[in-house]
C-alpha cells in the first residue's frame, strides 16, 4: 500500500476544575489554550512509528459550549494536523483519540485494499476500541 496523507482535526477540552481557590484557577479558554499548546508540542516532538507530521495549524479560535450535565462551561481549543502515515493501521492508531473530530484523506486519491488489508485494518480497530474502552472505564473509575 502506498502511504496515505490525511489532514485531522482534534478538539482538545478546557474545563475549569472544581475545588480551586478563586485566584489560583484559570478560566476555561486559558485551560483549553495551554492543552493545545502543549499536545501540540508533543506531536510535534515526539515520533511515533509510521507518522511523519507535516504541519500543525493551531490558527482556530477556541470556541465554547454549555455543559447542561455540569452547569459549566467547556471550551474546545481545534488543532489541525496534516501528516503522512505509512499504512492505515499506523494512520488509525494515531487518530484513535477522544480528541478526534474529523478527517480528510488528501492522497491518495483512491485506496484499494486487499482481504489481508481489510482483516489488518479491522483488527487494529478492535485493538483501538478495547484500549479507549479500557481508558473509559479507568477514567469513570476514578472518578466516583
Amino acid at each position: 500500500m502506498t502511504k496515505l496523507q490525511m489532514r485531522v482535526r482534534f478538539d482538545f477540552m478546557g474545563k475549569s476544575k472544581s475545588g480551586r481557590l478563586l485566584w489560583g484557577s484559570k478560566n476555561p479558554e486559558q485551560l483549553a489554550e495551554e492543552l493545545r499548546q502543549h499536545k501540540a508540542s508533543l506531536i510535534r516532538n515526539i515520533p511515533v512509528q509510521g507518522i511523519h507530521i507535516d504541519d500543525i495549524d493551531m490558527s482556530q479560535d477556541v470556541y465554547s459550549i454549555y455543559d447542561e450535565i455540569t452547569g459549566k462551561q467547556i471550551c474546545f481549543a481545534p488543532v489541525f494536523i496534516t501528516f503522512t502515515a505509512s499504512s492505515m493501521e499506523d494512520a488509525i492508531r494515531f487518530t484513535m483519540k477522544e480528541e478526534f473530530r474529523t478527517v480528510e484523506l488528501i492522497e491518495p486519491e483512491e485506496i484499494t485494499l486487499s482481504r489481508s488489508e481489510i482483516e489488518k485494518l479491522l483488527l487494529r480497530i478492535s485493538e483501538e476500541l478495547i484500549d479507549y474502552r479500557d481508558y473509559i472505564e479507568k477514567k469513570l473509575d476514578n472518578w466516583k
